[in-house]
């Protein structure tokens, strides 16, 4: 089994920014009010902190720390976001783990944005979290939700074929990365929250030539560059089989290229 470890390319990921904060989007909105004044927040999993910086506008006054376990995406999220925001609040960052983090203090809003997939059996942390919410706070998240998808699948298949699986065997999530929507409400209503869980498919439109290899090149794809980052000829092999494979998935239309992708988003309110 590879023990790569992905290495994070923050201008990559951000290629795709605004295909990536729409999910983010959608979240917030369907977070009730917080009980904190000003709101305490925490973001698991903030990446180079864009997304983060937009829990300020939301709450203008909050203390929000985003919290990753990249340096290369704390570094852009230092520099580009960290500070004290326009509505009298602040924004800070800090490494972490989500496998094992807990907060430190009581928290209004919990929030993790496409991260909890990477954290294997992470429902098993929610009873930390939730217990770290005041009464009336939220833990929101969304994943993503299509690891059966061609962009997941080929990937998978590819890097467990003959020529790639001595390599590779191991190195990717499967299709339990995530749970189903049912599954995450079970979890969450046990702990005595009022829970919304729901799905959502987007179907983006992308320009450019190869785009959902870019797209993954950013997010899923980096545990098989990090295996076989000290082998180039081979990691230029493989991309250029996935790259193929993915042409002929999704084809590109005079418009662009069509990606959808499902996503499982969740809202848990603690009650007591």
């Amino acid at each position: 089994m590879s023990s790569a470890t992905p290495t994070w390319d923050p201008a990559q990921y951000l290629r795709h920014a605004g295909h990536r904060a729409r999910p983010f989007l959608d979240l917030l909105a369907r977070v009730p009010r917080l009980p904190g004044d000003p709101p305490r927040i925490a973001d698991l999993g903030c990446g180079p902190g864009n997304a983060t910086a937009l829990l300020a506008g939301r709450w203008p006054t909050a203390r929000i720390t985003g919290y990753d376990n990249s340096p290369q995406m704390l570094d852009r999220a230092h520099v580009e976001h960290e500070g004290p925001t326009p509505g009298g609040g602040r924004l800070d960052f800090a490494h972490a783990d989500a496998r094992t983090w807990t907060p430190a203090e009581t928290c209004d809003l919990i929030v993790s944005n496409a991260t909890l997939q990477w954290v294997p059996g992470h429902a098993g942390r929610f009873p930390d979290w939730i217990a770290a919410l005041a009464p009336g706070g939220t833990l929101a998240f969304q994943v993503p939700g299509n690891f059966d998808a061609p962009s997941h699948r080929l990937m998978r298949d590819l890097a467990g074929s003959p020529r790639w699986r001595g390599r590779l065997a191991g190195t990717l999530r499967h299709d339990d990365a995530v749970l189903t929507p049912e599954a995450y409400l079970e979890h969450l209503t046990a702990l005595g929250c009022a829970a919304d869980v729901w799905e959502t498919t987007y179907v983006h439109l992308l320009q450019g030539e190869d785009p959902v290899l870019d797209w993954v090149t950013g997010t899923g794809l980096r545990p098989v560059l990090a295996a076989l980052a000290d082998e180039p000829d081979a990691r230029e092999a493989f991309v250029a089989e996935y790259r193929d494979a993915l042409r002929e998935a999704y084809p590109a239309r005079p418009h662009g290229t069509a990606f959808p992708f499902r996503r499982v988003f969740a809202v848990a309110r603690r009650e007591r």
